[in-house]
């Protein structure tokens, strides 16, 4: 499910590929989707690259490709993509997903609730270990995994909504450009998009309201990057 802003820059973006045979530029997608900053273009058009939706081509000026439409819009016949199909990951996760019991070897697998992290401005962590959540075992892979619950709107544009549970992997390494859980200070928590900057760390949000953070490289550590969501309607 992708956010409004979302939704609108893949169809403008889809159209114009079609009419004109090359990708707008920054400038015309600001305006039009009247955003005041190509900031927030650059971090739609990445939250979109992330899910799948786009492609950008390294080395060339304005080139974009449109991989796929969301399911709720309706692709032109001349031009119809393959709906996103999601692999399914089998196998015995019982043996290898540490930290978390199977509770059922194929379907589900109970994960530690940690509470609730901030989206949007930096909380103390909250650890109930003992509140559980199932998920679908194909969502994890190899390693420890927790979930978290969102709170705040700093990441809608990353289609994290407040709510949502997040799953996380969990682990100290992360690229750049991940959605990572982030530990400032030793005793804040926070979700953020990682930048790493020479010697220092941003903390990027995926909402143009919001402030990057830049911290020096000491003050973060991570603590698991994002490989899943769970939303409830």
């Amino acid at each position: 499910m992708l956010t409004n802003k979302q939704h609108e820059l893949l169809v403008f973006i889809d159209k114009h590929l079609r009419e004109t045979g090359c990708s707008p530029s920054f400038e015309e997608m600001k305006d039009a989707l009247a955003l005041r900053s190509k900031s927030g273009i650059h971090r739609l058009i990445s939250a979109l690259e992330e899910r799948g939706f786009l492609k950008r081509h390294k080395h060339r000026a304005r080139a974009l490709e449109v991989v796929r439409l969301s399911d709720d819009l309706a692709p032109p016949p001349e031009r119809a993509l393959p709906r996103f199909a999601p692999n399914v990951i089998r196998g015995d996760f019982s043996g290898r997903i540490q930290g978390a019991r199977a509770a059922d070897s194929v379907a589900a697998v109970t994960l530690p609730l940690y509470g609730k992290i901030a989206a949007g401005l930096p909380i103390e962590a909250l650890r109930d270990q003992e509140e559980q959540i199932e998920v679908p075992a194909a969502m994890l892979g190899n390693g420890e995994h927790f979930a978290l619950e969102v709170e705040g709107d700093s990441m809608i544009e990353a289609g994290i909504l407040n709510g949502d549970t997040v799953i996380i992997r969990k682990g100290d390494a992360a690229e750049n450009g991940q959605i990572i859980v982030a530990l400032v200070d030793e005793n804040e928590v926070t979700l953020k998009r990682l930048r790493r900057r020479g010697q220092s760390i941003a903390l990027e949000p995926a909402n143009a309201r919001y402030e990057t953070k830049i911290l020096p490289a000491e003050r973060v550590r991570v603590q698991g990057r994002l490989v899943a969501l769970l939303r409830r309607y």
